[in-house]
């Protein structure tokens, strides 16, 4: 079970920018499929982005499309997450997510995912 924190969440203005970063313990991420998923007040749980381990794919939902970008840190162990172009609608507590531990582990879009950090808050205010 690999484990997972977050950091980087803060306040912001919007126009602003942030880097999130989830970072691994016990096991390289270099095996997982790492999503990232936010959760605002009172909304359902979404996933705003994954890289898999199979082929390197990225999935973004179409409402941070061209302003996140989440990459690998093999060696810091580390996902992150820059997301620029910040709007009040990104305001959540955001989550990264990991499934697999296997080459061949890939991005469901099902939330199947089966570790989880304990999230890190994101204020954007207008």
């Amino acid at each position: 079970q690999v484990q997972l924190a977050e950091s980087g969440g803060g306040s912001v203005q919007e126009g602003g920018s942030l880097r999130l970063s989830c970072a691994g313990s016990r096991y390289t991420l270099d095996h997982y499929a790492i999503g990232w998923l936010r959760q605002a007040p009172g909304k359902e749980r979404e996933e705003v982005s994954c890289i898999s381990v199979r082929d390197g794919s990225i999935y973004y939902d179409d409402s941070v499309k061209g302003r996140f970008t989440v990459s690998r840190n093999s060696a810091k162990n580390t996902v992150d997450l820059q997301m620029n172009s910040l709007k009040p609608e990104d305001t959540a507590v955001y989550y990264c997510a990991a499934r697999g531990g296997h080459s061949a582990s890939t991005c469901t879009r099902r939330l199947d995912f089966t570790d989880w950090g304990q999230g890190t808050r994101v204020t954007v205010s207008s």
